[in-house]
């Protein structure tokens, strides 16, 4: 797979990606012997977060973001609405190319009954320009910086930062 297909078919990997982070994660906390799971998904996306994971009582309001490895990206945009929902957070995802397995789950947000951290006050740009060229700026979004995250490296360390 070429860069370029990563960026023609993005919502096709997009789709990929969630549904195997949530196989993956699934299957830990099962492995784990959690068995009161539950996944809800946002009919519409316009809430701060793809998905609401539950376990053990505790309900997790998820923005994925996915990105390959090699990709130069340094920074996101986080949706300020997340920060409105109890335990939110977002988990970027960097995933290997070829056979999209995870490499590494970075990881933004607060302990268990905490909100997400303040997401700070950098507004994002649209990526295309209007007909002049200007990009125009998403007060809805905020940048959040690669370093701001937490470097995980298995499924397992993931599932101990959302439910303990």
């Amino acid at each position: 797979m070429t860069d370029e297909t990563h960026s023609t078919e993005s919502k096709l990997r997009e789709s990929v990606i969630e549904h195997l982070f949530l196989g993956e994660l699934s299957r830990t906390l099962w492995c784990q012997g959690k068995r009161d799971i539950e996944i809800l998904r946002s009919e519409v996306d316009n809430s701060g977060y793809d998905v609401v994971v539950g376990c053990n009582g505790i309900m997790r309001y998820i923005q994925l973001k996915s990105s390959y490895a090699g990709a130069k990206t340094s920074r996101i945009g986080v949706n300020l609405r997340l920060t409105h929902k109890p335990d939110g957070c977002v988990i970027w995802l960097w995933f290997n190319e070829k056979t999209m397995d995870f490499e590494k789950l970075l990881w933004f947000g607060g302990s268990s009954g905490k909100t997400i951290p303040d997401l700070g006050n950098t507004l994002v740009r649209h990526t295309k320009g209007d007909q002049t060229g200007h990009k125009a700026q998403r007060p809805n979004l905020r940048v959040i910086n690669k370093g701001r995250f937490s470097v995980f490296t298995s499924m397992e360390e993931i599932a101990q930062e959302l439910f303990g």
